[in-house]
């Protein structure tokens, strides 16, 4: 045993299992092994199944022998879809069926081996408030980790309040009526920009049940890890503090990463980790642009639109006149096969000055010197990797918490334009001229300010560099207790 104890800790890493945590959390599970922990990816089945499908995700890690990945049932049906709305039944599967799986992962000694301790500290999203309840039941420091928004984080922490003062469920289907009972944000909040979910007026919303404990569960943890920087957030931060003392903001964790790769001069290079196979003859196809004058449209792996909305967004990028790249999945549309359906001018006005792939290999694209600007559909991977490149965003939020931070796009930090419950051609056609010549120099300059702040707090001395090493040595504390 003495042997074991002098290996480094062992650190369990379980993210929600979607596309963008999953992301996030390949992101820390590689920032820690270049400190030196042993780490052990939990991913359920159905998420290792579709990375191994795109990625190549073990031999990143060959440089660590103290990495390991391993997989654990969601307990649903192989062909159970998993997304949008039926995403919710995922997290009871968790709750009932998960959680002794979990717990006997942890204790059965699979984790362990003559060259890797005993599971020494969880990090866990969050949201999966049972690995909080088997931390506490075997005796493990457990670390929550949000890979959402800290300003859509709050409002979750807020909502009991919310529904204490009466401002929610709301009284009438007035939606720029101003929200005043969240601390830090009385002077902006709307209805229209809390979670989508709380339109529905419903106390038992499933989302309403789920998310409103979140600040007594994230509050359970030994501290609370953030993938944000001080310098952005940190009106929110600060309010997040009442209620977990304990904050790392570590991020952007995407270039956090970049940065430790480059010290460690390894060959190793960042993956997107995508669940989607990325079409790189967009890069090809920028590298022949003007500089700047691509406006890039993405809205992420969720995100589904009708055919209609297909059909109003084409026209505004067309009738806007600007170059444009866009991201259309193959199941973006629902239930329909858009692609036999293109009137004439569009495919002509595309031909042009547009070009559209499946998937795109994201943070390169918004690095690319041809991109001037971001629509996004406002998750926060993506708001964060538009920060730190510089590029101004056009908003057009789907779920969760991008209805917030779209909001906090235009109306904080000054980043863009929030295009929220709108899909209409002009509109579209008037905000990306906005964004793209009207206001492109008053937009370009924040978005450089804001990206100089970002790239800053990475270095040596800077508030995510300070505080992630101050997570590490919080983590062998802890561990070396066990």
């Amino acid at each position: 045993m003495d042997e074991q104890q002098s290996l480094p800790p062992h650190v369990l890493i379980f993210p929600l299992p979607l596309q963008g945590p999953v992301n996030s959390m390949f992101k820390l599970a590689q920032l820690l092994c270049f400190s030196g922990l042993h780490i052990t990816l939990l991913l359920t089945e159905n998420i290792h199944t579709r990375l191994v499908l795109h990625t190549d995700i073990s031999s990143r890690f060959d440089q660590f022998p103290g990495f390991q990945i391993k997989t654990i049932s969601d307990g649903l049906q192989e062909d159970h879809p998993r997304e949008g709305s039926k995403f919710l039944e995922v997290f009871d599967s968790l709750r009932s069926k998960t959680k002794p799986l979990f717990k006997d992962m942890l204790t059965s000694g699979l984790l362990s081996s003559g060259k890797r301790r005993p599971v020494s500290c969880i990090i866990a999203d969050g949201v999966l408030g049972f690995t909080c309840d088997v931390a506490d039941e075997i005796g493990l420091p457990i670390f929550c980790v949000r890979t959402i928004s800290p300003c859509c984080l709050w409002i979750f922490f807020c909502l009991p309040k919310l529904i204490e003062s009466g401002e929610y469920p709301f009284k009438d289907d007035d939606l720029d009526e101003p929200i005043t009972s969240v601390p830090g944000a009385e002077a902006f909040l709307r209805r229209r920009d809390l979670p989508g979910f709380c339109r529905s007026g419903d106390l038992q919303d499933s989302n309403i049940q789920l998310f409103k404990t979140e600040g007594q569960e994230n509050s359970r943890a030994y501290g609370l890890i953030l993938n944000t920087f001080e310098e952005l957030d940190g009106l929110i931060l600060n309010q997040m503090r009442t209620v977990c003392p304990n904050l790392y903001p570590i991020g952007p964790l995407h270039a956090n990463l970049k940065n430790r790769l480059t010290e460690a001069k390894t060959s190793l290079r960042p993956s997107s980790n995508s669940l989607w196979a990325e079409d790189r003859s967009c890069i090809d196809w920028l590298n022949n642009q003007p500089l700047k004058s691509v406006i890039y449209v993405s809205f992420g792996s969720i995100a589904t639109m009708t055919n209609e909305q297909l059909m109003e967004f084409w026209y505004g990028l067309v009738n806007s006149g600007q170059r444009f790249l866009w991201v259309i999945r193959p199941d973006s549309v629902a239930g329909e096969d858009w692609k036999n359906k293109i009137p004439a001018d569009l495919a002509e006005g595309t031909k042009e000055r547009g070009y559209i792939v499946g998937w795109a290999p994201q943070e390169e694209v918004l690095g690319h010197p041809a991109v001037g600007g971001f629509w996004t559909h406002c998750g926060w991977n993506s708001i964060l990797e538009s920060v730190y490149e510089g590029k101004p965003m056009i908003c057009w939020p789907y779920f969760l918490d991008q209805q917030v931070n779209s909001r906090f796009v235009e109306a904080v930090w000054k980043l863009g334009l929030d295009m929220k419950d709108t899909c209409d051609r002009e509109i579209v056609e008037k905000m990306v001229k906005d964004l793209m010549v009207v206001r492109k120099e008053e937009f370009l300059e924040r978005a450089n300010h804001m990206s100089k702040l970002a790239k800053n707090c990475l270095m040596e001395g800077g508030s995510s560099y300070s505080n992630f090493e101050h997570l590490v040595k919080d983590i062998k504390s802890l561990s070396d207790k066990v």
